[in-house]
């Protein structure tokens, strides 16, 4: 049984939690990054459909998609180093941060690789023909128009995923990870004060959500400026067309109703 509920135990594990915050935003950026540049490479075959690699990255989103994250961080924990092992490769003195941001990073790129594709395939391809027939490469059409296009248009999915990572990252603990959970779980277990120690620590990783919430926010309305000039270019166009024919309208029924006053 736990002891009895005191409030104060709160305010004193929120400062004990925030020294553990380091290793809990490096699983994040680390797996982030990698997720990246996993989740381009994987995109890559099923946006130039090329036949056996577009299978491969198929079957590589489908599986990291459609398991835990818990099972995976099992598998590649204790599942990796013996099939390294057949092949000469020792991995079983590498740190167990290397294997859960490889875990996650692997997880994250099966979901971005689905975001990338799909905001690639948004861009309006009659912008790409338009840029090779003014003499632009496929590699300036990509990097000039499309690329600024899309990540425009996957910033919000990936702010999720970010958040869902940040969030997911309370899993490493069970690999023996000294982040937030992990030391939340530790507190709890010496002071016996178990819901003060999820309640601080449920407020730490609401702080930081806001807060990267926030700045993803300034990054989405950063990308997105341009489309809302156009979209209130178009607002205006489209009132003054409204606005013209009706005013010749009204002029001109003023001018039959003058011209057929005695």
């Amino acid at each position: 049984m736990g002891a009895t509920f005191d409030i104060s135990y709160v305010f004193q594990f929120i400062p004990k939690l925030l020294h553990t915050l380091g290793t809990t935003l490096f699983i994040v950026f680390g797996a982030m990054l990698l997720g990246l540049l996993f989740g381009f490479i994987a995109a890559l075959p099923r946006l130039y459909k090329v036949p056996v690699v577009q299978r491969i990255s198929q079957v590589y989103a489908s599986f990291f998609r459609g398991t835990p994250i818990l099972i995976q961080l099992f598998l590649f924990y204790y599942g990796l180093p013996e099939v390294l092992k057949l092949i000469g490769l020792d991995l079983s003195k590498a740190p167990v941060l290397f294997f859960v941001i490889l875990t996650y990073g692997l997880h994250i790129g099966s979901y971005v690789s689905e975001t990338i594709r799909s905001a690639v395939t948004s861009v309006d391809r009659g912008q790409v023909e338009a840029a090779y027939a003014i003499g632009m490469t496929g590699y300036q059409a990509f990097t000039r128009i499309v690329m600024p296009q899309a990540l425009a248009i996957a910033v919000p999915v990936l702010s999720n995923v970010l958040i869902g990572l940040l969030k997911d990252t309370s899993l490493a603990f069970t690999l023996g990870v000294m982040e937030l959970t992990g030391k939340s779980q530790t507190l709890a277990s010496v002071t016996r004060h178990f819901i003060e120690s999820y309640i601080a620590l449920a407020f730490v990783y609401l702080i930081i959500s806001i807060i990267l919430e926030r700045l993803l926010l300034v990054a989405e309305r950063r990308l997105m400026r341009h489309e809302k000039r156009e979209d209130a270019a178009d607002y205006s166009a489209f009132h003054r067309k409204i606005r013209l024919p009706l005013r010749w309208r009204l002029r001109s029924i003023r001018l039959r109703e003058e011209a057929q006053k005695p």
